[in-house]
């Protein structure tokens, strides 16, 4: 893989997918439907997985892709891929409450090794550079040029304080029984995969996740997280949060800053 050609194309398929999204929010009124299980779909998802797909696959034509959009179309694809939610959080897109984003990976070998996670709302964009280290850009986001960088990383957290990061829609009884197993000096509230960078940024030290989620919506913050040198595990044993599952449906989980030491659910 030419990781220096997907950083490009990724974080330039973000911003193009992100200007497209933000057009569909500007509006009045916009469709909302439901698909088969009952999530809800918007153009704003439907245009920018057009632009993602169409992209990648001009771009990468000889590596398997995988997107949310066109997940019916989709069986396990074995363990090295691309993979796309174009826009996670649609909850937080339908109440105009700004926290979802456009994300972008690549899975090698199961694991989540390079990904772009572009909050358009919030003007805030993660991704993992050439050598699989995580960076914020920030600037205006000039398509085809990169902004100022700065190079982000976890925390060194205190396990007698610890910062916590929740979901903003999805938080719940058992959730909240888990959090407070832990020592917690603050707790923060946000959608979509923004929680993965909270904790890569050293913003949160933990991020409980005990719900649905699939591996679209989780692939490009894990990548993010795993390069600012933090991680992801299964909830019930500690072991390794994997990719390329048979259905792509995800256990639930654990992201945290190394340090954090961690309750077995």
């Amino acid at each position: 893989m030419d990781y220096e050609k997907l950083t490009r194309v990724m974080r330039r398929l973000s911003l193009e997918a992100g200007d497209k999204i933000m057009e569909i929010y500007a509006r009045d009124d916009f469709e909302v439907k439901s698909k088969s299980d009952d999530s809800p779909v918007t153009a704003a998802d439907e245009a920018a997985d057009r632009i993602i797909s169409d992209g990648l696959r001009a771009s990468f034509p000889d590596v398997l892709l995988v997107t949310e959009e066109q997940s019916a179309t989709h069986s396990a694809t074995g363990r090295t891929f691309l993979i796309v939610d174009p826009l996670d959080g649609t909850k937080e897109f339908i109440h105009r409450r700004g926290d979802f984003t456009v994300n972008i990976a690549l899975v090698e070998d199961g694991v989540p090794t390079r990904g772009v996670v572009y909050a358009p709302a919030k003007k805030r964009m993660f991704f993992t550079g050439a050598g699989g280290e995580s960076v914020e850009e920030t600037g205006d986001f000039i398509k085809d040029n990169v902004g100022p960088l700065k190079r982000i990383s976890v925390s060194s957290p205190d396990d007698t304080a610890l910062m916590v990061v929740a979901s903003k829609s999805h938080r719940d009884q058992a959730t909240d029984d888990y959090i407070a197993r832990y020592d917690v000096k603050d707790m923060k509230s946000a959608g979509s995969s923004l929680k993965f960078c909270l904790v890569a940024t050293g913003e949160a030290d933990l991020y409980p996740r005990l719900g649905r989620t699939m591996e679209w919506d989780t692939a490009a913050g894990h990548a993010v997280l795993k390069g600012a040198g933090g991680d992801v595990v299964r909830f019930d044993d500690l072991s390794p949060l994997t990719y390329g599952k048979e259905g792509f449906a995800n256990p639930f989980f654990i992201a945290f800053a190394p340090g954090v030491t961690l309750k077995k659910g």
